[in-house]
């Protein structure tokens, strides 16, 4: 009987198997053909416009929006059965963050509807139908990532594997034309600072995609333009964590899990003064950085150059910050005994393989800066800076993913060790013994009321006699209880390092937390020394090396992000 029903369960798993692969190469394939759209409209293909492009995400959207309200209405009429649940996905500070930046996402939305008012004598109507299709497709799935995030769907799973799938590769596709919009304008913004710094032998081509009409109200169309720009950086981040979490939906269909007390991790801000204060000053430092840099830069040779120094000495100066705190944490790590856990989850493995393999965007982008810098022939001033700052990127990065990575795979305490509950025997005056249960805080019990606690070597003894044997008993308590002086010193003790520990790590992710956001928002928001630099243009070309910033670039801003969305779960676990 029981290999019948393990040859079952073994034939049972192979059309779920192929289900996954069909799957995922129905969505590789969806992705691909949206990719090469994209980057055909990108060129100017012949034949291809913009309102191809849209009309292929229009589509994809009402699909997944078709999909949505299926698995809505199916799941609210079970709604009475008990579903297996993810407790790793979908946690609620994720969830508040992608609907942060969804809010800002339909800001987006109505910037473009506006703007396509303002021009409609000269656009497609997909430019119009695309916002609002986009808004209604943003309010649906942010609904859905919030009622059915942490889902472990184990009917219709084929059909279900598609759907979650087609979800996936949609925002990866929304997410590229996103970056692609955004970095198409702050390449033409580049190539206008590249003759101020005084590359002039750069060919300057303005790729523009401008509307060939005149706009009906000047004003709302100027307010319309630019700040549809600065809030791209939102937009992209809100496609890149809707994809993650439907990926981690995806890979938990048909997962059997075991059941288990998950720890509530709440966030606190005892204990993690110190991180917070250096953490917003130099987020306040960054902040005031950029808006310096943005003025200056294109202003003049001289501005350009004194805006490029600046920003290379602050982020020096704060990399090399998060180096020292990283290294502190994985030296107290490394004087910790406490083992990893290694059970399976994906959320946690998709997690760890974001931060290294979007790393790499940054990494390639630094060794590019650097090998710029021994190859060119000449050196001005400034970008002697980039050495130091590229190198640091490259530490920086190893470390703080070593001890991300570390820190999600520690195993949580199941309890605080500092209290501990024993039942304790109490004998009153009338020789009646009672049982209470009391807490004992870093192994004291409480000693009001005339109650005497029993302990003798961390066990429990209690026995009911009468008269001079219950004065005895009574007077064997009290010396047991004078024993244990030098074992509780040493018990503080222990307690008291673990405590100091755990509150240095507190402070570290704090800091580290901010220092992320921080480094997020320069190039979020156009402040991109790889792009103004100029002499990485010099050594590898134009082209070439604008090609390679534009593909790392969104990897290396991702990141920033991620990871610090990292460190506030890490600091929630510590």
């Amino acid at each position: 009987m029981e290999s019948s029903g393990g040859a079952s369960a073994l034939g049972g798993s192979y059309p779920q198997k192929n289900a996954e692969i069909l799957s995922s190469q129905y969505g590789i394939n969806l992705f691909l053909a949206g990719l090469l759209l994209t980057f055909a409209w990108a060129v100017h293909a012949v034949g291809i416009s913009k309102s191809h492009l849209l009309s292929y995400l229009i589509t994809l959207m009402l699909i997944q929006l078709l999909w949505m309200l299926w698995y809505l209405c199916r799941s609210c009429t079970q709604r009475r059965l008990i579903r297996d649940k993810d407790t790793h996905a979908g946690a609620r500070w994720l969830k508040c963050g992608i609907t942060l930046f969804a809010v800002i996402t339909l800001i987006l939305d109505s910037f473009k509807i506006g703007y396509y008012i303002d021009f409609s004598n000269c656009l497609s109507p997909t430019e119009g139908i695309f916002p609002v299709t986009h808004a209604a497709h943003t309010i649906l799935q942010v609904y859905f990532l919030w009622c059915h995030a942490k889902d472990i769907i184990q009917s219709f799973k084929t059909l279900e594997r598609f759907g979650v799938i087609h979800s996936v590769f949609t925002n990866l596709l929304l997410w590229t034309n996103g970056v692609l919009t955004e970095s198409k304008h702050q390449l033409n913004e580049h190539k206008e600072r590249l003759i101020t710094l005084g590359f002039g032998n750069i060919t300057i081509v303005l790729d523009d995609h401008a509307p060939q009409c005149n706009c009906t109200t000047t004003t709302l169309c100027s307010i319309f333009s630019q700040g549809i720009y600065y809030l791209y950086p939102f937009n992209i981040e809100y496609h890149i964590l809707a994809s993650t979490m439907l990926y981690v939906l995806w890979k938990n269909i048909g997962r059997k899990v075991e059941h288990h007390q998950q720890h509530k991790t709440p966030f606190k801000f005892h204990g993690i003064t110190v991180g917070m204060i250096f953490g917003l000053i130099v987020l306040i430092s960054t902040i005031a950085i950029v808006v310096v840099y943005l003025i200056q830069i294109g202003g003049s040779k001289i501005k350009s150059e004194l805006a490029l120094t600046m920003f290379y000495l602050h982020a020096i100066f704060v990399l090399a910050l998060m180096c020292t705190a990283g290294i502190v944490a994985l030296l107290i790590y490394r004087l910790e005994d406490r083992s990893l856990d290694n059970s399976k989850n994906p959320a946690r493995k998709l997690d760890a393989e974001l931060l290294v393999g979007t790393a790499a965007g940054s990494w390639l982008l630094s060794w590019g800066s650097i090998l710029a810098i021994i190859c060119a022939q000449a050196h001005p001033k400034y970008t002697w800076y980039n050495l130091p700052y590229s190198v640091l990127v490259i530490i920086e990065k190893y470390i703080q993913n070593l001890f991300i990575i570390e820190s999600i795979h520690r195993e949580q305490e199941k309890a605080n060790d500092n209290i501990k509950t024993l039942r304790i025997v109490t004998i009153s005056r009338g020789n009646t013994l009672s049982l209470t249960p009391k807490e004992i805080y870093n192994g004291r019990a409480a000693r009001d009321s005339g109650e005497l606690p029993c302990l003798f070597k961390g066990s429990i003894c209690g026995t009911e006699n009468d008269g001079g044997d219950g004065a005895k008993e009574e007077t064997s308590q009290e010396n047991s209880l004078v024993m244990h002086p030098d074992s509780d010193f040493s018990f503080y003790g222990r307690n008291s390092v673990t405590n100091n520990k755990r509150r240095i790590l507190k402070n570290i992710a704090a800091f580290l937390f901010l220092c992320n956001l921080s480094l997020w928002i320069p190039p979020a928001f156009g402040c991109r020394p790889e792009y103004d630099n100029g002499l990485e243009e010099i050594v590898f070309g134009f082209e070439p090396w604008i090609i390679v910033v534009n593909l790392a670039m969104p990897f290396s801003i991702f990141y920033r992000m991620h990871s610090a969305a990292s460190l506030f779960e890490v600091n929630c676990k510590t």
